[in-house]
Order: C-alpha cells, then sequence, then structure tokens
C-alpha cells in the first residue's frame, strides 16, 4: 500500500514537469528611462520581478520550483513594472519611488529567497543613496509640475 501511494506521488510530482508555465515576455511598451548608474541597479537587484526582461534560472523549470517564482513574477510586475515606467504619470513615479525606497530599507526588497541565490542583487547603502537621490530627482520634477 505504501509502494503504490509513492509511486502515484512521484508520477503526480513527474507529470507536473510537464504542465507549461508561461514564460511568455510581453513588449517593453515604456522602459525605465533614467541614468546607467540607476538602471543597473535596478536591472541587477529588480528586474527579474518587476520588468519584461525576466531571466529564467534552470530552477525555475522544476516543479514546484517553477510555479512559486511563476507567482512571484506575476506579482512583482503587478505591484511595479519597470518595463512600463515610462507610462506612468509624475505623481505615479514618486509614488512608486516613495514605496520602492521604504521597501528597500525595511529590508523587504529585493526578498530574501531571491537574494539567497542571487547574492549580487542585494544592495550596499551606496547603492541606496543613489537611488534616494533618483527618487529625489522624481520627487522635484513633480513638484515642480504641481506649481
Amino acid at each position: 500500500m505504501k509502494l503504490r501511494i509513492s509511486v502515484v506521488i512521484v508520477s503526480v510530482i513527474l507529470l507536473c514537469q510537464f504542465v507549461p508555465i508561461d514564460r511568455s515576455v510581453s513588449k517593453e511598451e515604456a522602459p525605465l528611462i533614467a541614468s546607467e548608474e540607476v538602471t543597473s541597479i535596478l536591472k541587477r537587484s529588480c528586474y527579474d520581478c518587476h520588468s519584461y526582461q525576466t531571466v529564467w534560472p534552470f530552477y525555475s523549470y522544476v516543479f514546484p520550483i517553477s510555479y512559486l517564482i511563476s507567482d512571484h513574477i506575476k506579482e512583482g510586475r503587478s505591484e511595479l513594472n519597470f518595463s512600463n515606467w515610462e507610462k506612468l504619470s509624475l505623481k505615479k513615479k514618486s509614488t512608486a519611488v516613495a514605496s520602492i525606497l521604504e521597501e528597500i530599507e525595511e529590508g523587504e526588497m529585493p526578498i530574501f529567497s531571491y537574494t539567497i541565490i542571487h547574492r549580487g542583487a542585494r544592495l550596499t547603502q551606496t547603492e541606496i543613496e543613489i537611488l534616494k537621490k533618483w527618487a529625489e530627482e522624481i520627487d522635484a520634477k513633480y513638484e515642480e509640475e504641481t506649481k
């Protein structure tokens, strides 16, 4: 009986390997325009989940990890998508950068499970300061626009 249950469980897991995960990539309609310094930081630490430039590593093709990663990316893109950044109004950009900085400063982003494998995604204090300066520039533009 135990052998049958084990065989069924292993069979289900193996069959799940063949259930396709949506890894399609949408066209970048209005990608982020920022300094090379800022884009480099964001691409390394944020783009896999917050853009259409996702790099799908080999383990993202293994069940059940594939489902977890796919869900993280869908959720990340729905919260913030740098591939559509330039479509946002200055007000929305200002709100978004404030949220980005808050998440970074609280250690919520990049998420811990991502930085375990992608150690290069961790942000240094210098990189956080660069992102703060970028946020201040966006805020200044927004304030100028609303005068």
